[in-house]
Protein backbone atom coordinates (compact mmCIF):
# COMPACT_ATOMS: atom_id res chain seq x y z
CA UNK A 1 0.00 0.00 0.00
CA UNK A 2 1.26 3.51 -0.95
CA UNK A 3 2.56 5.48 1.90
CA UNK A 4 0.04 8.47 0.76
CA UNK A 5 -3.27 9.56 3.10
CA UNK A 6 -6.16 11.24 2.38
CA UNK A 7 -8.29 11.67 4.58
CA UNK A 8 -12.40 11.78 4.28
CA UNK A 9 -14.56 15.07 5.81
CA UNK A 10 -17.90 14.75 6.02
CA UNK A 11 -18.67 18.84 6.21
CA UNK A 12 -21.92 18.83 7.70
CA UNK A 13 -24.59 21.96 8.71
CA UNK A 14 -24.36 21.26 12.21
CA UNK A 15 -21.88 18.28 12.52
CA UNK A 16 -18.83 17.42 10.77
CA UNK A 17 -16.84 14.18 11.13
CA UNK A 18 -13.63 12.83 9.75
CA UNK A 19 -12.33 9.61 8.61
CA UNK A 20 -9.15 7.29 7.19
CA UNK A 21 -8.61 4.38 6.04
CA UNK A 22 -6.16 2.20 8.21
CA UNK A 23 -4.84 -1.62 7.26
CA UNK A 24 -8.18 -1.44 4.29
CA UNK A 25 -10.53 -0.95 6.78
CA UNK A 26 -12.75 2.81 7.45
CA UNK A 27 -11.96 4.32 11.02
CA UNK A 28 -13.62 7.14 12.65
CA UNK A 29 -11.46 9.80 13.88
CA UNK A 30 -11.97 11.02 17.32
CA UNK A 31 -10.19 14.46 18.92
CA UNK A 32 -8.70 13.97 22.19
CA UNK A 33 -11.80 14.26 24.13
CA UNK A 34 -13.00 10.95 22.48
CA UNK A 35 -15.82 12.82 20.56
CA UNK A 36 -16.60 11.38 17.01
CA UNK A 37 -18.97 14.17 15.10
CA UNK A 38 -18.16 17.71 16.05
CA UNK A 39 -20.26 20.67 15.93
CA UNK A 40 -20.09 22.72 12.40
CA UNK A 41 -19.83 25.78 14.73
CA UNK A 42 -16.92 28.75 15.20
CA UNK A 43 -16.68 31.13 17.89
CA UNK A 44 -14.38 33.88 17.29
CA UNK A 45 -12.78 34.74 20.21
CA UNK A 46 -11.92 38.53 22.42
CA UNK A 47 -7.87 37.33 22.70
CA UNK A 48 -8.28 36.52 18.54
CA UNK A 49 -7.85 32.82 18.91
CA UNK A 50 -11.21 30.73 17.50
CA UNK A 51 -12.60 28.01 18.79
CA UNK A 52 -14.23 24.94 16.82
CA UNK A 53 -16.65 22.28 17.08
CA UNK A 54 -18.39 21.19 20.24
CA UNK A 55 -16.42 23.87 22.65
CA UNK A 56 -17.70 26.42 20.51
CA UNK A 57 -21.29 25.10 20.39
CA UNK A 58 -21.15 25.72 23.98
CA UNK A 59 -20.70 29.46 23.31
CA UNK A 60 -23.66 30.04 20.73
CA UNK A 61 -25.59 31.60 23.98
CA UNK A 62 -22.91 33.81 25.72
CA UNK A 63 -21.03 35.03 22.80
CA UNK A 64 -23.83 34.70 20.62
CA UNK A 65 -23.12 37.59 18.01
CA UNK A 66 -19.49 36.00 17.41
CA UNK A 67 -20.39 32.39 17.16
CA UNK A 68 -21.55 31.31 13.63
CA UNK A 69 -23.45 27.92 12.94
CA UNK A 70 -25.33 26.67 10.02
CA UNK A 71 -22.44 27.93 7.73
CA UNK A 72 -23.22 25.67 5.13
CA UNK A 73 -27.43 26.75 4.60
CA UNK A 74 -25.31 30.48 3.29
CA UNK A 75 -21.87 28.78 1.39
CA UNK A 76 -22.26 29.16 -2.57
CA UNK A 77 -25.64 31.57 -2.26
CA UNK A 78 -26.05 34.94 -3.36
CA UNK A 79 -26.73 37.72 -0.96
CA UNK A 80 -30.28 38.42 -1.92
CA UNK A 81 -31.75 34.65 -2.25
CA UNK A 82 -34.37 33.74 0.29
CA UNK A 83 -31.96 31.51 1.77
CA UNK A 84 -30.07 34.11 3.14
CA UNK A 85 -33.25 36.50 4.00
CA UNK A 86 -34.61 33.74 6.03
CA UNK A 87 -30.66 33.10 8.02
CA UNK A 88 -30.81 37.13 8.69
CA UNK A 89 -34.30 37.18 10.32
CA UNK A 90 -33.03 34.11 12.98
CA UNK A 91 -29.31 33.70 13.29
CA UNK A 92 -27.43 35.63 16.08
CA UNK A 93 -24.43 36.30 13.94
CA UNK A 94 -24.74 39.18 11.45
CA UNK A 95 -24.95 38.29 7.54
CA UNK A 96 -23.99 41.24 5.47
CA UNK A 97 -23.33 41.91 1.79
CA UNK A 98 -20.07 41.79 0.23
CA UNK A 99 -18.87 42.15 -3.43
CA UNK A 100 -20.95 40.88 -6.66
CA UNK A 101 -23.61 40.10 -4.20
CA UNK A 102 -21.69 38.03 -2.13
CA UNK A 103 -22.46 37.25 0.95
CA UNK A 104 -20.51 37.82 4.42
CA UNK A 105 -20.10 37.09 8.10
CA UNK A 106 -19.15 40.26 9.91
CA UNK A 107 -17.51 39.89 13.42
CA UNK A 108 -16.69 42.18 15.41
CA UNK A 109 -14.72 44.75 13.07
CA UNK A 110 -13.96 41.74 10.37
CA UNK A 111 -15.65 40.25 7.35
CA UNK A 112 -15.27 36.91 6.42
CA UNK A 113 -16.34 35.24 3.35
CA UNK A 114 -18.07 32.10 3.91
CA UNK A 115 -15.65 29.10 2.58
CA UNK A 116 -13.04 30.69 5.54
CA UNK A 117 -15.61 29.88 7.76
CA UNK A 118 -15.78 26.63 6.57
CA UNK A 119 -12.44 26.88 6.26
CA UNK A 120 -12.18 26.80 9.93
CA UNK A 121 -14.08 23.49 10.60
CA UNK A 122 -11.97 21.63 7.92
CA UNK A 123 -8.75 23.38 9.26
CA UNK A 124 -9.99 21.22 12.85
CA UNK A 125 -10.77 17.98 11.05
CA UNK A 126 -7.20 18.39 9.69
CA UNK A 127 -5.93 18.81 12.82
CA UNK A 128 -7.86 16.09 14.27
CA UNK A 129 -6.55 14.05 12.06
CA UNK A 130 -3.12 14.94 12.41
CA UNK A 131 -2.96 14.47 16.22
CA UNK A 132 -4.61 11.23 16.02
CA UNK A 133 -2.24 9.88 13.02
CA UNK A 134 0.77 12.42 14.64
CA UNK A 135 1.41 13.11 11.10
CA UNK A 136 0.99 15.93 8.63
CA UNK A 137 -2.05 15.18 6.81
CA UNK A 138 -2.65 17.58 3.64
CA UNK A 139 -5.37 15.58 0.83
CA UNK A 140 -8.60 14.81 1.63
CA UNK A 141 -12.24 13.83 -0.33
CA UNK A 142 -14.46 16.13 0.44
CA UNK A 143 -18.84 16.39 0.90
CA UNK A 144 -20.94 17.98 -0.09
CA UNK A 145 -24.85 17.88 -0.80
CA UNK A 146 -25.86 15.65 -3.79
CA UNK A 147 -27.97 18.87 -4.71
CA UNK A 148 -25.51 21.20 -4.19
CA UNK A 149 -25.39 23.54 -7.53
CA UNK A 150 -21.79 24.37 -8.98
CA UNK A 151 -21.34 27.33 -6.82
CA UNK A 152 -21.79 26.06 -3.83
CA UNK A 153 -19.59 23.19 -5.09
CA UNK A 154 -16.59 25.24 -5.99
CA UNK A 155 -17.07 27.37 -2.67
CA UNK A 156 -16.87 23.92 -0.81
CA UNK A 157 -13.70 22.97 -2.81
CA UNK A 158 -12.28 26.59 -1.91
CA UNK A 159 -12.44 26.31 1.62
CA UNK A 160 -10.67 23.23 2.09
CA UNK A 161 -7.81 25.04 -0.13
CA UNK A 162 -7.84 27.66 2.37
CA UNK A 163 -8.04 25.17 5.33
CA UNK A 164 -4.66 23.77 3.64
CA UNK A 165 -6.44 20.74 2.05
CA UNK A 166 -5.85 19.86 -1.64
CA UNK A 167 -9.27 18.41 -2.13
CA UNK A 168 -8.86 15.45 -4.72
CA UNK A 169 -12.50 15.18 -4.94
CA UNK A 170 -15.81 16.34 -3.81
CA UNK A 171 -18.34 13.64 -3.88
CA UNK A 172 -22.13 13.61 -2.79
CA UNK A 173 -23.08 12.65 0.53
CA UNK A 174 -25.42 10.06 -0.30
CA UNK A 175 -22.89 7.98 -2.99
CA UNK A 176 -19.85 8.65 -0.16
CA UNK A 177 -22.33 5.96 2.44
CA UNK A 178 -23.81 3.82 -0.24
CA UNK A 179 -19.74 3.33 -0.37
CA UNK A 180 -18.93 2.89 2.87
CA UNK A 181 -22.62 0.63 2.99
CA UNK A 182 -20.75 -1.51 0.04
CA UNK A 183 -17.72 -1.77 1.07
CA UNK A 184 -16.00 -5.01 1.43
CA UNK A 185 -19.85 -6.65 0.77
CA UNK A 186 -20.30 -9.04 -2.50
CA UNK A 187 -23.73 -7.66 -3.19
CA UNK A 188 -25.50 -6.77 -5.95
CA UNK A 189 -28.04 -4.17 -5.34
CA UNK A 190 -30.13 -1.31 -5.72
CA UNK A 191 -30.17 1.05 -2.83
CA UNK A 192 -31.55 4.20 -1.91
CA UNK A 193 -30.14 6.75 0.32
CA UNK A 194 -32.04 8.83 2.09
CA UNK A 195 -29.96 11.60 3.54
CA UNK A 196 -31.63 14.25 6.18
CA UNK A 197 -28.99 16.42 7.28
CA UNK A 198 -29.35 19.38 9.98
CA UNK A 199 -29.74 21.66 7.10
CA UNK A 200 -30.31 19.70 3.94
CA UNK A 201 -31.77 16.56 2.34
CA UNK A 202 -30.96 14.92 -0.85
CA UNK A 203 -32.12 11.20 -1.60
CA UNK A 204 -29.68 9.45 -4.47
CA UNK A 205 -30.53 5.64 -6.10
CA UNK A 206 -27.14 3.61 -6.93
CA UNK A 207 -26.99 0.48 -8.71
CA UNK A 208 -24.23 -1.30 -6.64
CA UNK A 209 -22.53 -4.54 -8.26
CA UNK A 210 -19.35 -5.96 -7.08
CA UNK A 211 -16.97 -2.39 -7.25
CA UNK A 212 -19.21 -0.30 -9.92
CA UNK A 213 -20.86 2.33 -7.83
CA UNK A 214 -23.36 3.98 -10.53
CA UNK A 215 -25.76 6.59 -9.74
CA UNK A 216 -28.79 6.32 -11.33
CA UNK A 217 -30.60 9.54 -9.97
CA UNK A 218 -30.49 11.97 -7.29
CA UNK A 219 -32.90 14.76 -6.06
CA UNK A 220 -32.59 17.48 -3.20
CA UNK A 221 -33.81 19.98 -1.27
CA UNK A 222 -31.18 22.46 -0.27
CA UNK A 223 -33.07 24.22 2.56
CA UNK A 224 -34.46 21.10 4.42
CA UNK A 225 -33.07 19.55 7.45
CA UNK A 226 -33.30 19.01 11.19
CA UNK A 227 -32.79 22.96 11.90
CA UNK A 228 -36.37 22.84 10.34
CA UNK A 229 -37.69 20.47 12.84
CA UNK A 230 -35.88 22.87 15.74
CA UNK A 231 -37.98 25.79 14.43
CA UNK A 232 -41.30 24.25 14.38
CA UNK A 233 -40.44 23.58 18.33
CA UNK A 234 -39.03 26.97 18.79
CA UNK A 235 -42.52 28.67 17.11
CA UNK A 236 -44.55 26.47 19.44
CA UNK A 237 -42.71 27.56 22.52
CA UNK A 238 -42.23 31.62 21.59
CA UNK A 239 -45.79 31.69 20.18
CA UNK A 240 -47.42 29.33 24.13
CA UNK A 241 -44.92 31.90 26.04
CA UNK A 242 -46.09 35.16 24.30
CA UNK A 243 -49.67 33.90 25.12
CA UNK A 244 -49.31 33.21 28.70
CA UNK A 245 -47.12 36.44 29.22
CA UNK A 246 -47.49 38.91 26.46
CA UNK A 247 -43.43 38.62 26.11
CA UNK A 248 -42.22 37.88 22.94
CA UNK A 249 -38.77 35.31 23.02
CA UNK A 250 -38.53 35.70 19.38
CA UNK A 251 -37.03 39.99 19.93
CA UNK A 252 -34.38 38.88 22.24
CA UNK A 253 -31.42 36.93 20.43
CA UNK A 254 -30.33 35.81 24.20
CA UNK A 255 -33.76 34.59 24.54
CA UNK A 256 -33.90 32.91 20.98
CA UNK A 257 -30.40 31.28 21.72
CA UNK A 258 -32.24 29.75 24.71
CA UNK A 259 -34.84 28.67 22.89
CA UNK A 260 -32.81 27.28 19.83
CA UNK A 261 -30.64 25.41 22.16
CA UNK A 262 -33.81 23.92 23.87
CA UNK A 263 -35.68 22.96 20.70
CA UNK A 264 -32.95 21.17 19.74
CA UNK A 265 -32.57 18.75 23.04
CA UNK A 266 -36.67 18.35 23.18
CA UNK A 267 -36.01 16.62 19.35
CA UNK A 268 -33.61 14.17 20.38
CA UNK A 269 -35.63 13.47 23.74
CA UNK A 270 -38.84 13.04 22.06
CA UNK A 271 -37.10 11.29 19.86
CA UNK A 272 -35.65 8.73 22.69
CA UNK A 273 -38.01 9.04 25.02
CA UNK A 274 -41.80 9.85 23.53
CA UNK A 275 -41.66 12.90 25.63
CA UNK A 276 -39.81 16.00 26.41
CA UNK A 277 -39.71 18.35 29.21
CA UNK A 278 -38.55 21.30 28.70
CA UNK A 279 -37.24 23.84 31.07
CA UNK A 280 -35.15 27.11 30.32
CA UNK A 281 -34.71 28.57 34.01
CA UNK A 282 -34.48 32.31 34.10
CA UNK A 283 -34.91 33.06 30.14
CA UNK A 284 -36.25 36.44 30.79
CA UNK A 285 -37.61 39.24 32.78
CA UNK A 286 -41.25 40.90 32.86
CA UNK A 287 -41.67 44.58 32.58
CA UNK A 288 -41.71 44.13 36.81
CA UNK A 289 -38.50 43.04 36.78
CA UNK A 290 -39.57 39.59 38.06
CA UNK A 291 -36.86 36.36 36.03
CA UNK A 292 -39.46 34.35 34.44
CA UNK A 293 -38.80 30.44 33.55
CA UNK A 294 -40.20 28.31 30.20
CA UNK A 295 -41.56 25.09 31.03
CA UNK A 296 -43.30 22.72 28.47
CA UNK A 297 -44.04 19.11 27.58
CA UNK A 298 -43.97 17.99 24.56
CA UNK A 299 -45.40 14.69 23.34
CA UNK A 300 -44.24 12.32 20.12
CA UNK A 301 -47.63 13.10 19.35
CA UNK A 302 -47.68 16.84 19.10
CA UNK A 303 -43.97 16.53 18.01
CA UNK A 304 -45.35 14.54 15.03
CA UNK A 305 -48.36 16.23 13.84
CA UNK A 306 -45.82 19.54 14.25
CA UNK A 307 -43.50 18.30 11.66
CA UNK A 308 -45.35 15.96 9.25
CA UNK A 309 -45.61 18.64 6.61
CA UNK A 310 -41.72 18.56 6.79
CA UNK A 311 -41.46 15.04 6.53
CA UNK A 312 -44.15 14.98 3.47
CA UNK A 313 -41.68 17.17 1.82
CA UNK A 314 -38.69 14.45 1.64
CA UNK A 315 -40.81 11.82 -0.21
CA UNK A 316 -41.85 14.16 -2.93
CA UNK A 317 -38.18 14.37 -3.57
CA UNK A 318 -38.21 11.06 -3.51
CA UNK A 319 -40.75 10.84 -6.06
CA UNK A 320 -38.68 12.71 -8.07
CA UNK A 321 -35.59 10.66 -7.58
CA UNK A 322 -37.54 7.71 -8.52
CA UNK A 323 -39.27 8.98 -11.67
CA UNK A 324 -35.67 10.33 -13.16
CA UNK A 325 -34.59 6.63 -12.77
CA UNK A 326 -37.74 5.36 -14.22
CA UNK A 327 -38.26 2.93 -10.81
CA UNK A 328 -40.90 2.67 -8.22
CA UNK A 329 -40.32 2.14 -4.40
CA UNK A 330 -40.94 -1.49 -5.61
CA UNK A 331 -37.99 -2.19 -7.26
CA UNK A 332 -35.59 -0.83 -4.73
CA UNK A 333 -33.29 -3.66 -2.77
CA UNK A 334 -32.19 -1.35 0.47
CA UNK A 335 -32.67 1.82 2.50
CA UNK A 336 -30.39 3.65 3.80
CA UNK A 337 -30.67 6.09 6.30
CA UNK A 338 -27.68 9.09 6.65
CA UNK A 339 -28.11 12.13 9.42
CA UNK A 340 -28.80 12.84 12.64
CA UNK A 341 -32.56 13.33 12.25
CA UNK A 342 -33.08 9.99 10.79
CA UNK A 343 -33.02 8.64 14.11
CA UNK A 344 -36.52 9.83 14.84
CA UNK A 345 -39.24 7.37 14.93
CA UNK A 346 -41.57 9.40 13.01
CA UNK A 347 -38.60 9.69 9.72
CA UNK A 348 -38.19 5.85 9.98
CA UNK A 349 -41.80 4.85 10.64
CA UNK A 350 -42.99 7.30 7.12
CA UNK A 351 -39.58 6.05 5.19
CA UNK A 352 -41.05 2.32 6.09
CA UNK A 353 -43.90 2.87 5.07
CA UNK A 354 -43.14 5.08 2.03
CA UNK A 355 -40.53 2.08 0.38
CA UNK A 356 -42.57 -1.16 2.15
CA UNK A 357 -39.32 -2.34 3.86
CA UNK A 358 -37.23 -1.80 7.32
CA UNK A 359 -34.11 0.66 6.77
CA UNK A 360 -31.07 -0.97 7.25
CA UNK A 361 -29.61 -1.05 10.65
CA UNK A 362 -26.42 -0.96 12.26
CA UNK A 363 -25.28 1.90 9.71
CA UNK A 364 -24.30 4.74 12.25
CA UNK A 365 -25.62 7.31 10.42
CA UNK A 366 -23.54 10.35 11.51
CA UNK A 367 -20.72 8.33 10.53
CA UNK A 368 -21.24 7.03 7.17
CA UNK A 369 -20.60 9.53 4.85
CA UNK A 370 -16.91 10.66 6.60
CA UNK A 371 -16.43 6.79 6.31
CA UNK A 372 -17.09 7.07 2.78
CA UNK A 373 -15.08 9.76 1.51
CA UNK A 374 -12.50 8.16 3.29
CA UNK A 375 -12.59 4.83 0.89
CA UNK A 376 -12.95 7.50 -1.76
CA UNK A 377 -9.82 8.72 -1.15
CA UNK A 378 -7.97 5.93 -0.38
CA UNK A 379 -9.09 4.20 -4.27
CA UNK A 380 -7.86 7.70 -5.44
CA UNK A 381 -4.60 7.22 -4.24
CA UNK A 382 -4.02 3.39 -4.43
CA UNK A 383 -3.50 1.95 -7.99
CA UNK A 384 -4.73 -0.69 -6.94
CA UNK A 385 -8.08 0.30 -5.62
CA UNK A 386 -10.36 -1.47 -7.56
CA UNK A 387 -13.62 1.13 -6.58
CA UNK A 388 -15.24 2.23 -9.46
CA UNK A 389 -17.77 5.36 -8.81
CA UNK A 390 -20.32 6.88 -11.65
CA UNK A 391 -22.27 9.95 -10.45
CA UNK A 392 -24.43 11.92 -12.20
CA UNK A 393 -24.59 16.01 -12.43
CA UNK A 394 -28.00 16.45 -10.34
CA UNK A 395 -29.04 20.14 -12.03
CA UNK A 396 -29.69 20.53 -15.54
CA UNK A 397 -26.94 22.81 -17.41
CA UNK A 398 -28.63 25.91 -19.38
CA UNK A 399 -27.40 28.36 -21.64
CA UNK A 400 -29.50 31.91 -21.43
CA UNK A 401 -30.98 33.01 -24.66
CA UNK A 402 -32.97 36.33 -25.87
CA UNK A 403 -35.42 37.30 -23.82
CA UNK A 404 -34.67 35.90 -20.20
CA UNK A 405 -35.43 32.16 -21.75
CA UNK A 406 -32.68 29.10 -20.81
CA UNK A 407 -31.75 26.47 -23.22
CA UNK A 408 -31.08 22.97 -22.10
CA UNK A 409 -27.81 21.46 -22.64
CA UNK A 410 -27.06 19.21 -20.46
CA UNK A 411 -30.03 17.37 -18.65
CA UNK A 412 -29.98 16.57 -14.75
CA UNK A 413 -29.14 13.13 -13.66
CA UNK A 414 -26.61 12.65 -16.84
CA UNK A 415 -23.27 10.60 -15.53
CA UNK A 416 -20.38 12.70 -15.22
CA UNK A 417 -17.78 13.43 -16.30
CA UNK A 418 -19.49 14.85 -19.27
CA UNK A 419 -19.25 17.31 -21.91
CA UNK A 420 -21.20 18.39 -24.80
CA UNK A 421 -21.27 21.31 -27.22
CA UNK A 422 -24.09 23.07 -29.14
CA UNK A 423 -23.13 25.39 -32.08
CA UNK A 424 -24.67 28.92 -31.73
CA UNK A 425 -24.75 31.56 -34.75
CA UNK A 426 -24.46 35.61 -34.12
CA UNK A 427 -27.61 37.51 -33.34
CA UNK A 428 -27.19 41.01 -35.82
CA UNK A 429 -25.23 42.18 -38.49
CA UNK A 430 -21.16 42.97 -37.29
CA UNK A 431 -21.85 41.61 -34.25
CA UNK A 432 -18.21 41.57 -32.16
CA UNK A 433 -18.75 39.50 -29.45
CA UNK A 434 -20.91 37.51 -27.49
CA UNK A 435 -21.92 37.55 -23.78
CA UNK A 436 -22.62 33.85 -22.96
CA UNK A 437 -24.59 32.73 -19.85
CA UNK A 438 -24.60 29.86 -17.57
CA UNK A 439 -27.80 28.48 -15.60
CA UNK A 440 -28.40 25.49 -13.16
CA UNK A 441 -31.95 24.51 -12.84
CA UNK A 442 -34.89 22.95 -14.31
CA UNK A 443 -37.11 25.96 -15.52
CA UNK A 444 -36.27 27.61 -19.03
CA UNK A 445 -36.97 31.11 -17.73
CA UNK A 446 -33.38 32.69 -16.53
CA UNK A 447 -35.07 34.25 -13.66
CA UNK A 448 -36.34 30.81 -11.80
CA UNK A 449 -32.50 29.50 -12.04
CA UNK A 450 -29.59 29.75 -11.20
CA UNK A 451 -26.92 31.97 -12.48
CA UNK A 452 -23.72 30.23 -12.56
CA UNK A 453 -21.78 33.13 -14.04
CA UNK A 454 -21.03 34.51 -17.64
CA UNK A 455 -17.97 35.36 -20.10
CA UNK A 456 -17.76 37.55 -23.23
CA UNK A 457 -16.05 35.64 -26.66
CA UNK A 458 -14.94 38.36 -29.03
CA UNK A 459 -11.96 37.91 -31.83
CA UNK A 460 -14.26 36.07 -34.06
CA UNK A 461 -15.15 36.79 -37.20
CA UNK A 462 -17.14 39.65 -37.62
CA UNK A 463 -19.50 39.25 -40.44
CA UNK A 464 -23.59 39.44 -41.30
CA UNK A 465 -26.27 37.89 -38.49
CA UNK A 466 -26.29 34.11 -38.82
CA UNK A 467 -23.27 33.43 -40.87
CA UNK A 468 -20.87 33.62 -37.68
CA UNK A 469 -21.27 30.18 -36.28
CA UNK A 470 -19.70 29.45 -32.48
CA UNK A 471 -19.15 26.21 -30.97
CA UNK A 472 -19.84 26.24 -26.79
CA UNK A 473 -18.30 23.27 -25.09
CA UNK A 474 -19.75 22.38 -21.64
CA UNK A 475 -17.75 19.77 -19.99
CA UNK A 476 -18.75 18.94 -16.06
CA UNK A 477 -16.19 16.94 -13.90
CA UNK A 478 -15.65 14.17 -11.73
CA UNK A 479 -16.27 17.60 -8.54
CA UNK A 480 -20.05 18.25 -10.59
CA UNK A 481 -17.65 21.29 -11.44
CA UNK A 482 -18.43 23.15 -14.80
CA UNK A 483 -16.04 24.38 -17.43
CA UNK A 484 -17.39 26.02 -20.15
CA UNK A 485 -15.11 27.01 -23.46
CA UNK A 486 -16.09 28.82 -27.12
CA UNK A 487 -14.76 28.38 -30.82
CA UNK A 488 -15.49 29.99 -33.68
CA UNK A 489 -15.64 27.00 -35.80
CA UNK A 490 -13.75 29.09 -39.05
CA UNK A 491 -10.88 30.21 -37.62
CA UNK A 492 -10.57 27.96 -34.64
CA UNK A 493 -10.19 31.24 -32.20
CA UNK A 494 -10.73 29.60 -28.42
CA UNK A 495 -12.15 30.86 -25.15
CA UNK A 496 -12.45 28.84 -22.37
CA UNK A 497 -13.48 29.42 -18.46
CA UNK A 498 -14.00 27.37 -15.31
CA UNK A 499 -17.60 29.11 -14.50
CA UNK A 500 -17.52 29.98 -11.07
CA UNK A 501 -20.07 32.21 -8.94
CA UNK A 502 -19.35 35.72 -9.87
CA UNK A 503 -20.20 36.57 -5.70
CA UNK A 504 -17.86 34.05 -5.18
CA UNK A 505 -13.66 34.12 -4.14
CA UNK A 506 -11.34 35.27 -7.15
CA UNK A 507 -7.92 33.93 -7.00
CA UNK A 508 -6.50 36.71 -4.86
CA UNK A 509 -8.93 36.28 -2.05
CA UNK A 510 -8.49 32.46 -2.07
CA UNK A 511 -4.26 33.41 -1.39
CA UNK A 512 -5.36 36.10 0.95
CA UNK A 513 -7.55 33.63 3.23
CA UNK A 514 -5.02 30.94 2.95
CA UNK A 515 -2.54 33.03 5.01
CA UNK A 516 -5.25 34.50 7.52
CA UNK A 517 -6.37 30.71 7.95
CA UNK A 518 -2.35 30.02 8.96
CA UNK A 519 -1.92 32.92 11.02
CA UNK A 520 -5.00 31.83 12.72
CA UNK A 521 -4.46 30.16 16.45
CA UNK A 522 -7.25 27.04 16.80
CA UNK A 523 -7.69 26.93 20.56
CA UNK A 524 -7.03 23.10 21.28
CA UNK A 525 -8.54 20.63 23.93
CA UNK A 526 -6.31 20.87 27.06
CA UNK A 527 -6.51 24.79 26.81
CA UNK A 528 -8.96 25.58 29.50
CA UNK A 529 -10.99 28.05 27.69
CA UNK A 530 -14.20 29.82 29.29
CA UNK A 531 -16.90 30.79 27.22
CA UNK A 532 -16.76 34.24 26.97
CA UNK A 533 -19.80 36.86 27.09
CA UNK A 534 -19.85 38.94 23.21
CA UNK A 535 -19.23 42.54 23.97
Amino acid sequence: MSDEIAIGIDLGTSYSCVSVVQDGQPIVIPNEWGESTHSSCVSFMEDSTVLVGNAAKRNIITNAESTVYSAKRLIGRYYFSDEVKKAQAVMPYRIVEGENNSVRIAIRDTTYSLPEISALVLKEMKATAETYLGREVTRAVVTVPAYFNDNQRQATKDAGRIAGLEVLRIINEPTAAALAYGFGRDVNQRVVVYDLGGGTFDVSILEIGKDVFEVLSTAGDTYLGGDDFDDRIMAMLAEDFLARTRLDLRQNKYCLQMLKDAAEKAKIDVGQAGIAHIHCASICQDANGNVLDLKHTLSADQFNRMVMDLVQRTFKVCDEALQSARLTAADIDAVILVGGPTRLPIIRNSVRHYFQKEPLEGINPDQVVAMGAALQGHALLDARAETFLVDVTPLSLRLGTVGGYTERIIDKNTPVPIDKSKTFTTSRDGQDKVKIRVYQGESNRADECEMLGEFEFTGFRVGYRGEVKIEVTFEINTDGLVHVSATDTETGQKTSTTITLSSGLSEADIQRSIEANRRTRLARPGQDLPAVASS
